[in-house]
């Protein structure tokens, strides 16, 4: 089965000679598994396993935990444990549990990559166990859901940074490589559970396929799954055309997306799904809780009249205008980065037009009126921006996960990535002062501005930020909320 694994790795171009790859490790045998062939290399390969403790199975899970501390050490990888919500995520995002617990594993095997990647500059694989059996679940799972030709393919044996070594194994396979070498692992009590719907596919439907159907089912479903897979990448590069002539993103909110409607509704119906789901990706990547159902409803709004609009799991809502079809998503990282601001932190108003400038420890604010001819200042650390699309607060703070700076276009570099082009040494990056809203940087003190809060023709009023830093390091004004005046106050 090694030798197995490592072909399908070189076939496709998963690894080279000294990368890194942060594996995430349950503590059950397909994880376990993952991590021993991962260890037992030829390529010099850099591992760092991460548990994700869900919070849901109390001492059981506990043991799970200590059971994968103590792996790590006998094998001499480097380990971290990860405390999540799960079941509080899924409530406040209106997600399953299973879907929830998905979103936390993933955004802590990025954090952990992306603090990785922060601190020595080249790129961080995260590897994930799957393998043949869950591929065919998953193709199931996504049939009987109503999902597109996308989730019919199945998973991808690399999706970004994310490698799937072992999907060209199955799962007795798997049992035999640990049993033949002593390796023990753990069984999650839940994987038995039939309330999960994945475990039902699995303990109840394949059997039955395999057994009085088919002995070849699982087989025939994931050849299946990569037809699909071919008819999906042609598809999809015809609705790309499309997308790229019509479709906008970020453009006037945080996370945002739509397309115009004159180009949508002249498409065939199958293209229309397809510019659907590429709109919903833009807007909330990885959401996996929309089904055809919510494309048949999102495109039912498009051939409806204006105003109306639908809510979507995730936290999502579609809108049709006269022009557009577009889709937001609330509730996310920004209201989560001021609120931890608000509760820990100090919030000052900001100053209307023609009032006296507002200082905040090292940073003044001052807000005018535009004239003709007014010159945008050169200063590195004066700074204007329009004041009209500041909705409600800003807040002067270190980098946060998540941060990132709209450029040109309207597309967007993560702060941590402009650092890295902009070579500042890592033992400085987090120290370096920001003015954000939410997530999204109106500047980078000492380096850039946003291209969204730029002065342009039609701005009306302008906020004015000097900094008297000396440099953009050091200071204790992180932390700090300053906010716009509201309605009532002005009232």
């Amino acid at each position: 089965m090694w030798k197995k694994v490592w072909d399908f790795v070189e076939k496709h171009h998963m690894l080279r000679q000294g990368d890194r790859v942060v594996v995430g490790v349950s503590g059950g045998a397909d994880s376990v598994c993952l991590l021993a062939v991962l260890a037992k290399n030829q390529l010099d390969l850099k591992l760092r396993a991460v548990h994700v403790h869900h919070g849901l199975r109390g001492k059981e899970a506990d043991n799970d935990a200590e059971f994968v501390r103590d792996l790590c050490g006998k094998w001499g990888i480097p380990f971290k444990l990860v405390y999540r919500n799960v079941a509080e995520y899924g409530k406040e995002h209106g997600l399953s549990v299973e879907e929830a617990g998905r979103v936390l594993r993933y955004e802590a095997l990025e954090e952990v990559a992306n603090e990785w990647e922060d601190h020595e500059g080249e790129k961080v694989w995260i590897g994930v166990a799957h393998h043949q059996d869950d591929n065919a679940e998953t193709i199931l799972h996504h049939l009987f859901r109503g999902s597109g030709l996308r989730g019919l393919s199945g998973m991808r044996a690399v999706q970004g940074n994310r490698i799937r070594p072992l999907l060209i194994v199955g799962r007795q396979e798997i049992l035999e490589y640990l049993t033949d070498r002593n390796l023990t692992w753990r069984e999650d009590s839940t994987n038995q559970s039939e309330h999960y719907t994945r475990n039902r596919i699995r303990h109840c439907l394949i059997p039955y396929m395999t057994e009085q159907i088919n002995h070849r089912a699982v087989e025939n479903v994931l050849h299946a799954g990569e037809i699909f897979a071919r008819a999906d990448q042609y598809l999809e590069k015809q609705a790309g055309l499309v997308w790229d002539k019509y479709g906008w993103e970020n453009r006037e909110q945080l996370v945002m997306a739509g397309i115009q409607l004159k180009g949508f509704l002249r498409q065939d119906p199958i293209i229309q799904d397809y510019l659907v789901r590429k709109m919903l990706e833009a807007a909330a990547s990885g959401q996996k809780d929309i089904t055809a159902k919510h494309v048949r409803q999102i495109e039912g709004l498009a051939e409806g009249g204006p105003g109306g609009s639908c809510d979507l799991p995730g936290n999502l809502r579609v809108v049709r205008t006269y022009e557009s079809l577009y889709v937001e998503a609330y509730g996310k990282k920004d209201q989560k980065v001021d609120k931890e601001i608000r509760e820990n932190g100090e919030i000052v108003v900001l100053p209307d037009p023609g009032e006296e400038a507002v200082w905040v420890g090292k940073m003044g604010f001052r807000a005018f009126f535009r004239e003709n001819g007014t010159e945008i200042p050169k200063k590195e650390y004066t700074k204007w921006f329009d004041y009209d699309k500041i909705k409600d607060t800003l807040c002067i703070r270190r980098r946060l996960a998540g941060d990132y700076l709209v450029l040109s276009g309207g597309g967007r570099k993560p702060l941590r990535r402009f650092l890295i082009d902009e070579k500042v040494p890592r033992e400085q990056r987090d120290q370096i002062v920001v003015l954000a809203e939410g997530n999204r940087i109106l500047w980078v003190v000492g380096y850039r501005i946003s291209e969204y809060y730029k002065i342009r023709e039609d701005t009306h009023t302008i906020l004015q930020v000097d900094f008297y830093g000396g440099n953009a390091y050091g200071g204790k004004d992180s932390g700090i909320i300053v906010r716009r005046r509201s309605r009532s106050e002005n009232l």
